[in-house]
């Protein structure tokens, strides 16, 4: 080789050399995700890792694996009906024979034909669509194991807050009828009245306050048995105990219109009380009979309940719906409903968008207003049969409406956050950059208390007082973080990005 010719490759080399010693932490993860999205155990290792911020659409018995389901019911001693596999109170048949009918669930650990019918059973694994309609199966899970869900909670909890933490989640909001159906039996036993100001003085006076009072106390316990069952706060304590929780109050918009109403009365006063609820939202299947035929009525319930608290935080279900599952007049207005009649600062799925009357004129509309979507894909797909290009997720990118990856049953499901990761990079090719944006948008339109830590979500440019901090907060900083808890999770998830970056080589 020639001097010159050596020289000039010297030269390259060198630069070379310096652009890859001048590459961020951020930009070799970015890099990393580019050279293994098309190798999937690779890309797996990579985002099992990768911070995620937080779970904002999570239904607490939704995320319950089906394994765990049979410990909770075995160790209440329940039976469990062998033709239907639904979970029965005792007494059971004496027998672990495959002639009972009634055996306790313990006989599952010893019959490997009834326990993987049950798995089966109580979740989408095995689930075939030529069988039954991902819609059905999926959602007759919760009635077959719901004697389990009884006296569990905290149980439940733990693993909720544990897995969230596996899958390097900050933040998880559990939906949760945190009062055991109190409130919907006082509602039924009240009855209803046209008058919404007067039903809910009359719910007030006729025993909700007690309600709220209960269910605050149940959740003291419920949290107390998490805490000892993760060993927070000893050398042995689990990573979920890291995790931030908090709840949003499930309302099960499919019941009779008296206990529907006296639901979300009580979701408003818990959020107003007990800053543990941080909002509510109305769930069960939007295309069951009651909640599409009371739709108009609950959304009217909403605006004036909102009236009454305005500070209480919002996100409903809206759009969960495809061609077909209803008609077509159906999927016209309920996303659009839910934030202009409901206050819904966020939508939970919004599958059906772009059937909504003027769909672009709404999406322009949400970016304007900063309405945040709960994507969900997994579910989406077995439920609704919706996927890939046929997702809105992309348009909604594409307009300017923030989003987040959710996981919404993940034990019905057989899925976590990882997977969801997976599955938007694998289908809409994303890049690092639009992963951490996700994440972090999850924190800003999480309803955890008190000011961002941002004071721009479009860049993300840190707010004022953190501007000048790295990894540990400056003076003026600390006192953000020591008086908002918005501002500290989302420090924590910033904390979580630059220790996972810097191990990137």
């Amino acid at each position: 080789m020639s001097h010159p010719a050596r020289s000039l490759l010297v030269l390259v080399l060198a630069g070379l050399a310096l652009i890859v010693h001048a590459q961020t932490p951020e930009e070799k993860a970015s890099h990393r995700l580019d050279a293994v999205r098309d190798q999937p155990s690779l890309l797996l290792a990579f985002l099992r890792e990768m911070p995620k911020g937080g779970d904002l659409h999570n239904h607490l018995a939704g995320a319950i694996y089906a394994e765990s389901w049979l410990d909770f019911g075995a160790n209440a001693n329940l039976c469990v009906d062998r033709s239907t596999s639904t979970l029965l109170a005792p007494p059971c048949d004496k027998s672990c024979s495959s002639y009972a009918n009634k055996p306790a669930l313990r006989c599952a650990y010893g019959d490997h034909v009834l326990y993987n019918q049950l798995i089966d059973a109580w979740s989408m694994r095995n689930w075939h669509p030529a069988d039954e309609s991902g819609h059905d199966h999926f959602f007759a899970t919760f009635d077959k194991f719901f004697m389990a869900e009884l006296g569990s909670n905290g149980d439940q909890f733990a693993e909720a807050s544990s897995r969230a933490a596996a899958d390097r989640l900050q933040y998880l909001e559990l939906m949760h009828t945190a009062d055991g159906m109190r409130s919907a039996e006082l509602g039924a036993k009240l009855g209803w009245q046209d008058d919404f100001g007067k039903m809910r003085d009359t719910l007030l006076a006729g025993g909700l306050h007690d309600v709220v009072a209960e269910t605050r106390t149940q959740l003291d316990r419920d949290e107390a048995k998490r805490i000892q069952l993760l060993h927070c706060g000893t050398p042995q304590a689990d990573p979920g105990c890291a995790v931030t929780v908090r709840y949003l109050y499930q309302v099960l918009r499919g019941l009779p219109k008296e206990m529907v109403f006296a639901q979300i009365v009580l979701g408003f006063e818990l959020a107003q009380s007990d800053p543990r609820f941080v909002g509510l939202n109305l769930v069960m299947p939007e295309d069951w009979y009651v909640p599409m035929h009371d739709f108009d009525l609950h959304m009217r319930e909403m605006d004036f309940l909102h009236g009454v608290y305005p500070k209480v935080h919002i996100t409903l279900h809206a759009g969960e719906l495809a061609m077909g599952l209803v008609p077509p007049e159906g999927l016209r207005f309920h996303i659009r409903e839910s934030i202009e009649k409901g206050h819904a600062e966020r939508i939970g799925h919004g599958v059906s968008v772009m059937h909504e009357d003027d769909a672009l004129g709404l999406l322009q509309a949400m970016a304007k207003r900063n309405v945040f979507v709960e994507i969900c894909l997994t579910s989406n797909d077995s439920i609704l049969g919706v996927s890939g290009l046929n997702h809105p997720f992309p348009i909604y990118r594409k307009y300017g409406v923030p989003v987040a990856l959710s996981t919404d049953d993940q034990g019905v499901s057989r899925s976590d956050m990882t997977q969801e990761y997976m599955r938007a990079v694998q289908t809409y090719g994303l890049t690092y950059a639009d992963l951490k944006q996700m994440s972090r948008q999850s924190l800003e339109h999480s309803f955890l208390p008190g000011e961002s830590l941002w004071s721009d979500t479009k860049d993300f440019k840190l707010a004022a007082p953190c501007a000048t901090s790295d990894t540990k907060p400056a003076t003026t900083c600390q006192k953000l973080l020591d008086t908002n808890e918005k501002a500290r999770v989302q420090w924590a998830l910033e904390k979580a990005y630059a220790e996972f970056e810097a191990k990137i080589n």
